[in-house]
């Protein structure tokens, strides 16, 4: 006789970066593998999602671990962090506005505004380590994980970009790839082809990084919005430290089955 669980988990989104999110013990989220967290968030035949997040809050530390649309481990999510944060902040009926949350990258503080269904977070994404550029891109950035930078040229068909991103990320053994566009000093547009998922409608380690190679170059300053398809987020640097603020919004509620 084959058991079958069901978890419910809470659909969130950050500038359309989508992610499920489940709140539970340890032992609750043991029941989570690689191949469970591909099928759930299959667009097909799951609930479909960018990620699955898992959160776990014990003696006032939030614990993080986000398995890519693939089945990966990711270290990082600054769009992912801002929705466990909400997730759990809901679930648990909180009424704290900030926590630390422990991630693969590292110990991460965030800040949450929340009304209702939406709100805004602030996410202190830690250093920047900017790393040697690879041949015709503008640069290499580490923000817990790897992006690498170019810019966009408007002649490239969508093919061609996911061609380029496919073959940068396969020669550095797996990155995040960002191709920029400079609308101001103050203001960048980004498409992100990400490791393990593939085009997303925003990525916040994705909007720190290029944000820490543009600076860099002097094509910014270091306070830079950053528009993503999904919407923009903001990004600002102190030194080699950045802190990324955007929206979260709650989807629905799902229950999912695990047999």
């Amino acid at each position: 006789m084959t058991l079958v669980m069901t978890r419910t988990l809470q659909k969130w989104n950050g500038a359309g970066n989508d992610f499920l999110v489940d709140v539970g013990s340890p032992d609750e989220l043991a029941v989570w593998t690689a191949s469970r967290a591909t099928a759930i968030c299959d667009r097909q035949v799951g609930i479909g999602a960018d990620g699955l997040l898992l959160a776990t809050l014990q003696d006032g530390l939030l614990s993080m671990t986000l398995f890519n649309a693939d089945g990966s481990i990711a270290e990082m999510s600054g769009n992912g962090i801002r929705c466990l944060v909400a997730a759990v902040h809901r679930a648990t009926q909180a009424t704290w506005s900030s926590i630390d949350v422990a991630t693969g990258a590292g110990r991460r503080s965030v800040s949450l505004t929340l009304a209702g269904d939406e709100g805004f977070g602030s996410v202190d994404m830690g250093s920047v380590r900017l790393e040697q550029p690879l041949e015709g891109t503008l640069g290499v950035a580490n923000v817990g994980n790897p992006h690498i930078v170019l810019m966009d040229e408007a002649t490239w068909s969508d093919a061609e970009r996911t061609a380029r991103a496919v073959s940068l990320s396969d020669s550095f053994g797996g990155a995040n790839i960002e191709f920029v566009t400079v609308l101001s000093d103050s203001h960048v547009a980004i498409k992100v082809h990400e490791r393990g998922v593939g085009w997303t409608q925003a990525c916040g380690t994705g909007s720190v990084a290029t944000t820490a190679v543009m600076h860099h170059l002097g094509l910014t300053g270091p306070k830079v919005v950053v528009s993503n398809p999904g919407g923009d987020l903001t990004v600002e640097l102190k030194g080699i430290e950045a802190t990324l603020a955007g929206p979260v919004a709650f989807e629905r509620d799902v229950e999912w089955s695990l047999a």
